[in-house]
């Protein structure tokens, strides 16, 4: 209390405090920050000058006289500053309401976890659906009373990184902490960080305070738009969210959203790479021309390489507004002038509609653009950041929602023979019908009758997706299956986890991406593997064709389980052997035929957690080396450093 810092909301040293966010331009130096507007006082200029001091040099020094001050605005009071400021905020949030909090990449919504009514008002307000909210709690031990907790996982959520940590929660009667339902509905995880700034460690009150134990911290936009960093903009496009702004005047150069991370068999998966980890830079195992890569729709992330180094953006978003194009321009000329790097190519998806793809045509110039195939580009970032150079290929496993194919279909089945200059495709996941496109993703029920009609079972009324399904559109449906309008072929695994979630009633409209495949991963980790799995046998091949393992048994094996009263459980647990015994087994194949021995796990499925350790532990027993993304998501966020290292070979 007698320090002059003391509940200081901008504390910092030179190992602490903003970097990435407040930097315009390099050197890293205060002048080329956000601190320069704020002059140091005589106190703080000494302890920046002093080599001995902890805060030589910390270019975000500053103190209660000479810092950035802190402001609560509301809509019917007159702003309040400093500690009122603060506890004000405390104050509205243990009431009920929803607070938006500037942090150090942009704006959270905020509101108190275990206060039912406020989390589903947030909710309603973002048009959340049901896709889960973050939450922040007040220290570790407020952790463990929520979710279990292992070593690694305690060592990501107290890390400097900080990320949001996936953790298995425990169940309503175990948890000492009340986190309302709305927090996460269905869903087995919590996503789950502690405090990162001084202004969050004060928001839960320090002794004398009232004090809060759990917050929703979920980014400060409407679902599918970018995280609003600019004060202004904040008022005007969060006036519908929010019932009051804590903010500062200390200005964010580029926002960064935060990270997102879960260990899974001792090694962490990371999710999406943003604050703490981007524009952090990943070794190279090969020298790379200047190169910009675009990445890909979902997730956006672009890449900046050159040499031995690759430096990726933090996470952008989904490119399906002008919001975030302009967010996606706006960093890349940040990263640009951070990394000094002036790309001499660009790479992109080879997906023809895709609007990262389209930014690369228009804004390369004279400069070449080369596309590259989505799930090689998934395959070379697994290579890359465990080190290997491509001068031998790999077995890749890729399965995720939606890539473009070669030939114009959905791929996400695909075990491809891969190095960073090509490819082939040594299987697929058999092709069905994907029914009106983007509506077969939002309504699952959808991609089971494709399913059932692929596999010739009747769209009987016993069967949950047939009930699920209207009769006006089941017979529209029935006449786009027949004739193939509106209908592209796709061999994706994330359709199949939707289709087999809905035959088990599971899920038939989704909220949020992988949802149902979410919730039949839940029910399926509470079961024991020690059951029959499902029939998917790879065949064919001849004349340089891919094997295709037909999923047709399959869905006819799941409708007599369900038929026969199995549950959902046991369903979801025998789906996620079958698919780690199809790895397993295609692996092989690959090296009887080739004699290659190591295995590349890539794609958004490979998000799910069982699958992954399923799959693994597989492929170490039959003795493959399992190559698992451990610096840059298996999802779409990941794309971009695939994408530079195959177009640095064009």
């Amino acid at each position: 209390p007698a320090d002059r810092r003391f509940r200081h909301p901008f504390i910092t040293c030179t190992n602490c405090g903003p970097r990435f966010t407040i930097i315009e331009d390099l050197p890293y130096d205060r002048p080329t920050t956000t601190m320069a507007s704020f002059a140091m006082c005589t106190e703080c200029a000494a302890e920046y000058a002093d080599p001995a001091d902890r805060r030589f040099h910390a270019q975000p020094i500053a103190c209660p006289r000479c810092g950035p001050q802190l402001e609560l605005v509301t809509r019917s009071d007159p702003p309040r500053v400093g500690a009122g400021a603060l506890a004000e905020a405390r104050r509205l949030l243990a009431a009920g309401a929803i607070v938006a909090v500037k942090g150090l990449g942009g704006y959270h919504l905020a509101c108190d976890a275990g206060d039912d009514r406020a989390v589903w008002e947030l909710r309603r307000r973002k048009r959340r659906g049901d896709k889960p909210f973050a939450v922040m709690a007040r220290d570790l031990a407020t952790v463990r009373d929520l979710a279990v907790v292992d070593p690694a996982e305690e060592a990501l959520l107290t890390g400097s990184r900080r990320p949001i940590v996936l953790l298995s929660r425990r169940g309503p009667h175990e948890a000492a902490v009340a986190v309302s339902a709305g927090v996460a509905p269905g869903n087995p995880d919590l996503g789950v960080m502690l405090p990162y700034t001084p202004l969050h460690t004060l928001l839960f009150g320090l002794d004398g305070d009232e004090l809060l134990s759990v917050l929703v911290m979920t980014s400060g936009n409407l679902s599918g738009e970018p995280i609003v960093y600019d004060d202004d903009d904040a008022l005007r496009r969060l006036d519908s969210l929010a019932d009051a702004w804590l903010r500062h005047d200390r200005p964010i150069v580029v926002p960064c959203d935060d990270s997102v991370t879960r260990v899974v068999d001792g090694e962490e998966l990371p999710y999406r790479r943003s604050r703490g980890y981007a524009p952090l830079p990943v070794a190279l195992p090969v020298d790379v021309p200047p190169t910009l890569a675009v990445g890909a729709e979902l997730k956006n992330t672009c890449c900046l390489a050159e040499g031995r180094y690759a430096w990726l953006s933090s996470h952008i978003g989904d490119m399906d507004d002008l919001a975030t194009l302009e967010a996606f321009g706006a960093t890349e000329r940040h990263l640009e002038r951070l990394t000094g790097v002036t790309p001499a190519r660009l790479v992109a998806d080879r997906h023809p509609g895709y609007r990262s793809s389209a930014w690369a045509r228009t804004s390369a110039g004279t400069r070449p653009v080369h596309t590259v195939q989505h799930h090689h580009a998934h395959v070379a970032a697994v290579m890359a950041e465990h080190g290997l150079d491509g001068s031998s290929p790999v077995i890749g496993i890729a399965f995720d929602g939606t890539g473009y194919g070669d030939d114009g279909a959905v791929w996400g089945g695909e075990v491809l023979i891969g190095d960073y200059k090509g490819f082939s495709r040594f299987a697929q996941l058999g092709y069905v019908p994907l029914p009106g496109g983007d509506a077969a993703v939002h309504r699952p029920y959808r991609m089971a009758l494709a399913h059932l009609a692929a596999a010739g079972v009747p769209w009987d009324g016993d069967l949950y997706p047939v009930q699920a399904c209207p009769d006006v559109e089941r017979t529209v449906l029935d006449h786009q299956l027949a004739t193939g309008f509106g209908c592209a072929p796709t061999s994706s695994v994330g359709r199949l986890f939707d289709a087999v979630a809905a035959l088990a009633g599971v899920r038939q409209v989704v909220d949020y991406e992988a949802q149902a495949a979410v919730e039949l991963e839940g029910l399926a980790r509470g079961v024991p593997d020690d059951g029959p799995t499902y029939p998917l046998a790879p065949a064919g091949g001849a004349d340089g064709e891919p094997l295709v393992a037909d999923p047709s048994a399959l869905v006819r094996a799941v409708v007599a389980d369900v038929r026969a009263g199995v549950p959902a459980a046991v369903v979801g647990r025998r789906f996620h052997t079958t698919l780690a015994g199809f790895a397993r087994d295609i692996a092989q194949r690959a090296r009887e035929a080739l004699g290659l021995r190591t295995v590349a796990l890539t794609g958004g499925v490979f998000q799910n957690a069982l699958l992954l350790s399923q799959s693994r532990a597989a492929l170490r027993d039959d003795g493959f080396t399992v190559l698992c993304h451990r610096q840059v998501p298996p999802n779409d966020g990941g794309l971009a450093l695939g994408q530079a290292l195959v177009g640095s070979t064009r």
